[in-house]
């Protein structure tokens, strides 16, 4: 399991604009590079990062061999009402990896 920072506002205001920052530690091998020994590094991507806000896509991104490693994203949305962030990232030989926070709108 990669490990992912993420950050959103402790408690915004309701109908506030809100930022989210997500990253996530990953290589994002292409499989083009070769290790010391002259070996083909296996290819290791995160294809598709998806933000759901109580169930409802936020935000949807494909990720291409280009995309450094470490993906970092920062968005914005509106807070609507108090609920849950789900953040799922999937890639490359079955690489899935699903994130949730809870924003408290006051």
């Amino acid at each position: 399991m990669a490990r992912a920072l993420i950050t959103v506002p402790k408690a915004p205001r309701r109908g506030e604009e809100i930022e989210i920052r997500v990253l996530i530690a990953h290589p994002m091998e292409t499989g083009h590079r070769v290790d010391a020994a002259g070996r083909r590094v296996p290819r290791s991507l995160i294809r598709r990062f998806t933000c759901h806000y109580d169930g409802e896509l936020v935000l949807a991104a494909e990720l291409h061999p280009a995309v450094a490693a470490n993906p970092y994203f920062a968005f914005h949305t509106i807070a609507r009402d108090s609920g849950t962030l789900t953040f799922v990232w999937q890639g490359d030989d079955g690489f899935a990896q699903t994130e949730s926070v809870r924003i408290d709108v006051t």
